[in-house]
């Protein structure tokens, strides 16, 4: 693990993150913002991954969770991974798909365990960073990243979650801030620093959210947990509704990165799975 955090892989994972969060800082989802063809073609690409999920019903099975059917959507995946990689990375940077295709299998879920977590939302953070390394996304597509790209592939992991039953991979349960994911609390919150009247205390209220839902990615979360889960929000998400009660979306930021890099990068259960590779190196920090 020592050797993780150290790494080149680490810093340039960690910047990425802290990168988009900084950008979206105070902006709605509904923001007018500019949309080059390579977001374009990455949400088709997160699109192609809906319609297979249309295209493959879960099948009738004894156990409620872990619908086998899954599997055979993953397998689809995993034999057009790269072409659909392709699709996105222009020809004279095609020896990097290989490597590229690997993160956006690796940010799906697993297969033999039909679980998602945070580790493989990781992965997908990792695929668009390893994007931004190559050249195809650039420094003028950061809101389009989380907004477009991140979002989208949030409604199609939602969606996956649902259809198959997924079991949440390594969730610390009722202590842990989610069962699935983590960045777009990060990301969420960042959006809401300043809002004029919305304060962390309004996200336990069904009003608020209901209202806001469709601008605050945050709050968007919050709307699929109480869609998922029963019973008072403090018993079910009991991380969360210690959250809501910090005074100001900046603390709220602040405390969920250094929760990110506390209670999902630096824990090996999550990390075990990460790849390293050319665009990801394990190699030590390199000055300069």
């Amino acid at each position: 693990m020592g050797k993780w955090k150290r790494s080149q892989a680490y810093a340039d994972y960690i910047g990425f993150i802290l990168t988009l969060n900084e950008g979206v800082k105070g902006k709605k989802l509904t923001v007018t913002h500019r949309v080059s063809e390579a977001i374009e073609k990455l949400v088709a690409l997160l699109n192609t991954l809906d319609r297979w999920i249309d295209e493959t019903p879960p099948v009738d099975q004894p156990s409620r969770f872990g619908n086998k059917a899954y599997r055979t959507w993953y397998a689809k995946l995993d034999q057009e991974a790269e072409n659909l990689v392709a699709t996105v990375v222009p020809p004279h940077l095609a020896a990097a798909v290989p490597e590229v295709a690997v993160y956006l299998k690796e940010s799906v879920g697993n297969a033999t365990r039909i679980d998602y977590g945070t580790g493989h939302e990781a992965a997908f953070a990792a695929f668009l960073c390893c994007l931004c390394k190559i050249g195809v996304l650039r420094v003028d597509d950061q809101i389009a990243i989380v907004f477009k790209v991140f979002n989208r592939y949030l409604e199609v992991m939602r969606k996956l979650q649902k259809t198959y039953r997924m079991e949440p991979a390594g969730s610390q349960g009722v202590w842990g801030l989610d069962d699935f994911q983590f960045l777009p609390f990060i990301w969420g919150s960042s959006q809401l620093i300043d809002h004029p009247y919305l304060e962390p205390r309004h996200f336990v209220d069904e009003k608020a959210v209901n209202e806001n839902h469709r601008d605050y990615m945050f709050l968007e979360c919050i709307l699929f947990i109480t869609e998922m889960k029963t019973g008072p929000f403090a018993e079910h998400s009991n991380q969360l509704w210690n959250i809501s009660a910090v005074p100001s979306w900046s603390k709220v930021n602040q405390g969920l990165v250094r929760m990110y890099k506390a209670e999902c990068l630096e824990k090996f259960p999550v990390i075990q799975h990460f790849k390293f590779g050319s665009l990801l190196p394990i190699h030590p920090v390199t000055s300069g």
